[in-house]
């Protein structure tokens, strides 16, 4: 996430609603067929479908969502959720707000200790992304010391002030993350002062990001970003040697200078890891009366343009560093009227579709985690990306979407070869280690019909739309062929029995 008033990414949305075996006419049967060849396979899928969780005030205790929040995130169950103290909240995300004097320090963790605790109880053995991104400002050059609210849940959007450290050594910079990382995986640290600060978390920490969003936060060029990298890597290995790092987070991925000086080996101190890089992608639904117009929405139009951009990337990557993996860690849409939003159930599918369709399309690019941002928005944090109803802590359809995403789909599947000749529908068959599956997205608003393979008959059918509303998946059985997909939804076909002999209980070798 980062200041929107920065913010000029494109729109993108993927709409699917319930899908319905119904009696139709004869005109209606002359619908796009979908044709999927289950022993062709076009690639064998990379990619966890995943979740950010941004730092604010609702995901305090006695918060009145908080625990709803986090047992919904317990029961997701996903893999690298992205977890991200971020800047409007300073107290919240940085653990020395004020530089050490002669005589004392300022480390505290009493604020950001319990959401930590609970983000890491809530995703208890799985491996998580943690990126504490925000750099106390008092290491920057500045023309006056920077001040911030002295409420913790007061959003204070400039703090990232300066550009250059004090230290050019960035030895300051590297102890910070150190200390920080220390703390949660050795049981404490010593300060600067020597004196020793007792946490007793012992927890492993499997990926560290590096920052977030550097383009805009401090206005950090590429070099200065790859210097940064190499220092905060060098100090959090000597603490936490198994750890390993995402960089980048880049919020305009367009900006391809930042990965070809940050992937060319030759720009990093001997040793540093290019594991895996990160970036961003937000459509927004238009201006003017088209906010409000589901009609007006092409957001599958911006999520195309932003493909053409990560395949810009992609072929960075295997020139420069190809064993480096990557995070598409913020994917969602952005009002242009975000600070008035209101809950706009209809809104909330399109987003989810859009989502959908991503999905398909990153995993036919190899990309190893596709994440969506963010799990709670609400009135001054970004409402309109929330994936949960910032009242009740119920989790809306974009929430759905995953869940449906994450049940049925992940690293392993084989995306097989199918088709469709129908603009407004995307369409993938896979072949998974529960048997052969059908992923469905209507991306416009308005319904279209579809003609399944053979064998959907009788098949088992899973969806999110409209008419479910904050329920999780609707689950139901087709009784033909044919099924109408509403607008926005998305669903999930699962095959039974056999195809050609072959047993589809498991994932086939061809």
């Amino acid at each position: 996430m980062f200041d929107r008033a920065l913010f000029h990414a494109g729109v993108v949305l993927i709409l699917a609603l319930p899908l319905m075996a119904i009696d139709l006419p004869a005109a209606a049967r002359t619908a796009p067929q979908v044709t999927v060849d289950w022993s062709r396979t076009i690639r064998i899928s990379r990619s966890t479908a995943t979740l950010q969780v941004v730092v604010n005030p609702l995901l305090r205790r006695g918060s009145p969502i908080h625990d709803q929040v986090y047992a919904a995130l317990r029961r997701l169950g996903a893999d690298n959720v992205r977890y991200v103290p971020w800047l409007p909240y300073p107290k919240l995300a940085v653990a020395e707000l004020e530089p050490p004097t002669a005589t004392n320090t300022f480390w505290d963790f009493s604020l950001i200790d319990p959401m930590t605790l609970d983000f890491l109880d809530a995703t208890r053995g799985h491996p998580t992304i943690l990126n504490f991104s925000t750099i106390p400002t008092w290491l920057f050059k500045t023309p006056q010391p920077v001040t911030f609210p002295a409420d913790p849940n007061a959003v204070f959007w400039d703090y990232t002030q300066g550009t250059d450290l004090k230290d050019p050594t960035l030895k300051e910079l590297g102890d910070y993350y150190a200390r920080l990382v220390a703390w949660y995986c050795r049981g404490g640290f010593t300060d600067e002062l020597g004196v020793p600060h007792k946490s007793g978390h012992h927890y492993k920490i499997a990926w560290w990001e590096v920052l977030n969003e550097v383009e805009a936060e401090h206005n950090t060029t590429p070099q200065q970003y790859t210097e940064r990298y190499d220092a905060i890597v060098s100090a959090i290995h000597k603490v936490s040697p198994k750890t390993k790092f995402v960089g980048l987070a880049l919020a305009f991925p367009d900006r391809l200078n930042y990965f070809e000086y940050f992937l060319n080996p030759a720009n990093h101190r001997p040793g540093i890891p290019l594991d895996m890089i990160s970036y961003h992608f937000y459509a927004n639904p238009g201006n003017g009366t088209s906010v409000s117009n589901p009609s007006a929405w092409h957001f599958c139009e911006q999520a195309d343009s932003f493909l053409a951009t990560v395949r810009n990337i992609e072929n960075i990557r295997l020139r420069l560093s190809p064993s480096t993996k990557t995070d598409i860690d913020e994917l969602g849409v952005i009002a242009l009227d975000d600070k008035t939003w209101t809950n706009r159930p209809v809104y909330w599918n399109a987003a989810g579709a859009m989502f959908a369709y991503l999905y398909v399309e990153l995993s036919k690019l190899g990309i190893e985690n596709i994440g969506e941002s963010q799990l709670v928005g609400y009135p001054t944090q970004y409402p309109s990306v929330s994936m949960v109803n910032w009242e009740t802590g119920k989790p809306n359809a974009r929430f759905r979407v995953l869940e449906l995403i994450k049940d049925n789909f992940g690293p392993g599947d084989k995306l097989v070869a199918t088709q469709i000749a129908c603009p407004d529908a995307a369409v993938q068959g896979y072949r998974t280690r529960a048997g052969r599956k059908l992923l469905l997205v209507n991306k416009e608003n308005a319904a279209i019909t579809l003609n399944l393979p053979p064998g959907a008959a009788g098949a088992r059918m899973d969806l999110v739309a409209p008419a479910t509303g904050e329920n999780p998946p609707q689950r139901t059985v087709l009784s033909g062929t044919q099924v109408t997909l509403e607008p926005f939804a998305v669903a999930v076909v699962r095959f039974a029995g056999h195809d050609k002999g072959r047993s589809v209980t498991g994932i086939i070798d061809d």
